[in-house]
Parts: structure tokens; C-alpha cells; sequence
């Protein structure tokens, strides 16, 4: 079979929404300039919200579907060797699951799955509630019976006035443009446990699919 007829036969989708990316780099996560993190340890660590606004996967509906992830790389992203664990609502159905699974794990291919899914392993994946409460860059994201994060503006060091401060990337993979500041995360699920605080996290919306550019 050819790469152009394993193209025409892939299911087609398209996801767009809300992603909240907490991480334990230092505020403004020097991956997006330089490719590798500003942890103690080089490590990429991460709880991410993904809040689908519209999507659809072949014939299957994604829309208001919000998925987590808590991912460990033990070095740079790219690096690989890295272990995941998803989670959704309860109310997710298999069929939802499995359409999510092949994006995320990027055997649709498109970007920027089609790059991150090799680079980790997936623990497991369970079904707990989830609610993202969020004012700006004020922000927390709870899911039940797994972890919290909470994200705040930058203040200024001087006045203590609200600071902001956004990332633009004209050729960014996941996002284009992102909002910085300041969080704190725990989460804990499938052999996988994070917890940093005072942090990275960044809000950005995404568009990402397979569709041929």
C-alpha cells in the first residue's frame, strides 16, 4: 500500500478548543525557545486540559468532550521514553475513547500528535469528573479522585500589579500563541505522580487535525 492511499483511507478528524498546559519548567517554559526544559533535573513533566469546543473524528462526534493528560518525560520531550496517563469524564463513551486514543497516541497522524505521540508510552487511562474553572489566567482545573493545578497572572516584582505576558509562535506546533504564568500542580494516577508548585502554565487554543495542508 502506498503512503497516498494510507493517507486517503486514515479517518479524518478535526479537534478545536481550550488547552491548559501546567509543567514543572520554570514560568514561560524555555522548551518553546530552545527545545529543553528549565527543570532542576532537565526532566519535562506535565498536566495538561484539553477542553474540545468542536471536533469531529470520522463519524465521531468530540465536541464539549475534555481530555487530561498527566505526562512524565524523564529528559527533554523529544527525548522520548516518556509515560502517560489520559483521562476523561464518565460520561465519555468507548466510542469517543477510542477516537481520542488514535489522535493522541498520533495513528491519525496530523500535528502536533503525529510528533508527540512516539515520544511516550500510555499508562492507562481513567474516567473521573473534570472541571476547569477559569477567569483570565486565573484558573484551576480539578479532577476528581486524580490531582489540582492552579494557574495565576505573573505579578510585577516592583508593584505587585497584574503582569502579562504572551508567547507568539508564527510556526508553533500545539499552539501559536500562549499566555504565561504562574501554577502549581498535583496529580497522581496509573503509576504516574507529579507535584510542583510556583511553575509554568499556559493557556493557548488549539486547531489540530489531518487534513492534508
Amino acid at each position: 500500500m502506498t503512503a497516498a492511499t494510507e493517507t486517503a483511507q486514515r479517518t479524518q478528524y478535526r479537534v478545536t478548543g481550550k488547552g491548559y498546559e501546567f509543567c514543572n519548567c520554570q514560568p514561560g517554559c524555555t522548551c518553546n525557545f530552545s527545545g529543553f526544559p528549565t527543570s532542576a533535573d532537565g526532566s519535562c513533566k506535565a498536566f495538561v486540559g484539553n477542553v474540545i469546543e468542536s471536533g469531529q473524528c470520522g463519524d465521531v462526534d468530540l465536541s464539549g468532550v475534555t481530555a487530561v493528560a498527566i505526562i512524565d518525560w524523564p529528559k527533554a520531550i523529544h527525548d522520548g521514553n516518556g509515560k502517560a496517563v489520559f483521562v476523561v469524564p464518565p460520561e465519555t463513551t468507548d466510542e469517543q475513547v477510542n477516537a481520542l486514543a488514535q489522535i493522541y497516541t498520533g495513528a491519525l497522524g496530523g500535528m502536533p500528535w503525529e510528533i508527540l505521540g512516539g515520544t511516550f508510552e500510555v499508562a492507562g487511562l481513567v474516567k473521573a469528573p473534570v472541571t476547569i474553572t477559569a477567569d483570565g489566567l486565573d484558573v484551576t482545573m480539578d479532577v476528581e479522585g486524580v490531582g489540582k493545578a492552579a494557574g495565576r497572572y505573573f505579578a510585577n516584582p516592583v508593584t505587585g500589579e497584574r503582569h502579562e505576558a504572551h508567547i507568539v509562535l508564527p510556526d508553533g506546533f500545539i499552539w501559536t500563541k500562549g499566555e504565561c504564568g504562574v501554577g502549581s500542580f498535583d496529580a497522581a494516577a496509573e503509576g504516574v505522580s507529579l507535584s510542583f508548585k510556583d511553575s509554568n502554565w499556559i493557556y493557548y487554543e488549539f486547531d489540530w487535525s489531518n487534513a492534508a495542508s
